[in-house]
């Protein structure tokens, strides 16, 4: 899980709008599945649930490492307050 401090957002509709590009994008770009798993009515956070499906321990980790490079690089305006990778 991913959890994300969205600042300067007003409004539900805003972030709703920020969240679906942002994870619209991060499926697209790096074939994972995410969505955001909760603090939906939270309009300042926004907490992201991320998985990728391999053989290989090594490369998931590494996916979705790269993933959370792409949103600091993506989106500098949001920040990723906390990011736990579990492997099963």
């Amino acid at each position: 899980m991913v959890t994300l401090r969205l600042p300067g957002i007003r409004s539900l509709k805003e972030k709703r709008s920020i969240v679906k590009s942002l994870l619209g994008r991060m499926r697209n770009r790096f074939n994972v599945s995410a969505t955001e798993v909760d603090a939906h009515d939270n309009y300042g956070r926004a907490v992201l649930g991320i998985a990728c499906v391999s053989g290989s321990g090594d490369y998931v980790e590494g996916q979705i490492q790269a993933v959370l490079r792409w949103i600091e690089e993506e989106r500098p305006d949001l920040e990723i307050l906390a990011a736990d990778i579990e492997l099963l």
